[in-house]
């Protein structure tokens, strides 16, 4: 009979113990948001990928970003691969192949302002580059104006 009665006395001040516990987090919840309220600037991790990440040279990053994006241009997904080239050319700045394989790919998507800003960058780098002529010809510039020849 003491021990029914010891065993009942923990067991009702476990369960009190444990409800008391619960009580404060159920009371501490945040109350809805008023009607009028302005919407909360979402946290930083929130914010995309080129607004977070610092680019410092790296040209094994750049050559993968380069790989994935020429597999995003044979399956036609002009955007996915317009991202990746620009991300190559971020992670390496000097590559030449990435801003030309950008300048294809805004082609794709028709924005003619991007893709003739990515191809005036690969001039800049490469002028007398195996595929300089060709985009001359596209930007409408003179093959021996823009050379310096």
């Amino acid at each position: 009979m003491v021990l029914q009665r010891l065993t009942l006395i923990v067991l009702t001040t476990a369960l009190m113990a444990m409800s008391q516990s619960q009580a404060p987090k159920r009371r501490s919840a945040s109350p809805p948001p008023a009607a009028d309220a302005q919407p909360q600037e979402p946290p930083e991790e929130d914010l995309s990928p080129s607004e977070q990440r610092v680019y410092v040279l790296n040209p094994l990053q750049a050559a993968k970003e380069m790989k994935i994006g020429e597999f995003y241009m044979k399956k036609g997904s002009w955007k996915a691969a317009a991202r990746r080239f620009e991300e190559a050319t971020r992670w390496d700045p000097n590559s030449a192949d990435g801003f030309l394989r950008l300048g294809e790919a805004q082609t794709k998507l028709g924005d003619d302002k991007a893709a003739r800003a990515a191809w005036e960058q690969y001039l800049k780098l490469q002028p007398d580059g195996k595929h300089a002529g060709d985009i001359r010809k596209k930007l409408g510039q003179k093959t021996t104006a823009a050379s310096g020849k």
